[in-house]
């Protein structure tokens, strides 16, 4: 079943009642099934969410995603104990030998640059080296060829407008809006690998003390090209420069956006489900690579 995802910008007040989420606003009130929600994106300063509706969320493995002041999402809220197996599988987890990750992230890199070269071919008209540049990942991608490919990107991915883009964290337009539905990704990679029973903050290859969410940064990689063919569609159709509700709402159909397995299609968010099982199944040795779909048919 895809779940829906909901923007929330006024000031609101949510609470539960009989298994629905009631969202009172100063000009109206509406109610929703809880089970019908995939991700709740919070993004006012004067929202109130009950605690007995956050738990319900949690339980229903929603991810509730908080914005800061400059509408950007600064936090998220996801389910610890979403599978019945969950100590077997944060041990296979945990007790995941270096070669088997080294490999992992091997096929995530290929994954990443064969997605990035098949976008960039479509939006330039122009063959690209990005297949030869995929063929020459590493176990663990020792000789950086995602930074090779990256470089190589962003450098032209842009140039049929007329910005000196450079792609940063906090940069300037479209980096808002690729960083808007980057955050949007991340939220619904880790939703999906906390409902594997996966433990978010033990990545393949992203390792840091200060990040919860390690294991859903690695595995959204391949996924990015998603977001950066939308952010590219919205500048050819929208003129602004700033995110509003309409850009936003436009990022937010990235999660609906159909991707492609070898015996099926899917919806991106419930693709997700898919390659997090995969990849708990190549802890468990069931499987020896994540199952990622083609973006494109």
């Amino acid at each position: 079943m895809l779940k829906k995802s909901i923007l929330i910008e006024n000031k609101t007040s949510i609470t539960a009642k009989n298994l629905q989420l009631v969202i009172k606003s100063e000009i109206r009130e509406s109610t929703i099934p809880i089970e019908d929600i995939g991700i709740l994106v919070l993004d006012h300063q004067e929202i109130y969410l009950s605690l007995p509706a956050m738990n319900l969320l949690v339980e229903n493995n929603t991810a509730i995603i908080i914005c800061s002041k400059n509408h950007l999402p600064n936090g998220m809220f996801l389910n610890l104990n979403s599978h019945h197996i969950q100590q077997e599988i944060f041990r296979n987890q945990i007790e995941a030998s270096a070669p088997l990750k080294k490999q992992l992230w091997q096929h995530t890199i290929v994954e990443k640059i064969t997605n990035q070269g098949i976008l960039l071919e479509t939006i330039s008209g122009n063959k690209n080296s990005f297949e030869f540049l995929a063929s020459k990942v590493l176990s663990g991608d020792t000789t950086n060829m995602e930074g090779v490919a990256a470089q190589q990107y962003w450098k032209t991915f842009f140039d049929t407008y007329d910005i000196n883009f450079k792609r940063e964290r906090f940069g300037d337009y479209p980096n808002n809006f690729l960083n808007y539905g980057y955050a949007i990704l991340r939220a619904a990679t880790a939703r999906a690998l906390s409902g594997s029973g996966l433990l978010n903050t033990l990545g393949i290859h992203h390792k840091s003390k200060y990040n919860a969410f390690a294991l859903a940064d690695d595995i959204m990689e391949p996924f990015r090209p998603l977001v950066d063919e939308k952010v590219f569609e919205i500048m050819q159709a929208y003129d602004e420069q700033e995110l509003n509700t309409k850009i936003k709402s436009e990022l937010l159909q990235v999660l609906t956006r159909t991707v492609y397995f070898k015996e099926e299609k899917s919806p991106l968010m419930v693709a997700l489900q898919k390659t997090a099982s995969s990849l708990q199944q190549c802890y468990t040795g069931e499987r020896k690579k994540i199952k990622y779909p083609k973006l494109w048919n």
